[in-house]
């Protein structure tokens, strides 16, 4: 079985770029302490890397 991380939005969007705020959108990411979970995936790897400083990952 695919492993699964869990994505936290841990800041808030203010001051970033358009870019930064469709990234965390098309992660599924609403609002501050917003928690999702995907499959860790190439995909999602580099959409984290792009907002690295907005959220928190953990292994799932």
């Amino acid at each position: 079985m695919a492993k699964q991380i869990e994505i936290k939005q841990i800041k808030g969007v203010a001051g970033t770029s358009q870019h930064q705020r469709r990234v965390l959108k098309a992660l599924g990411l609403r609002h501050r302490e917003h928690t999702v979970t995907h499959y860790d995936t190439p995909q999602i790897r580099g959409m984290v890397t792009k907002v690295f400083h907005l959220v928190k990952v953990t292994q799932k």
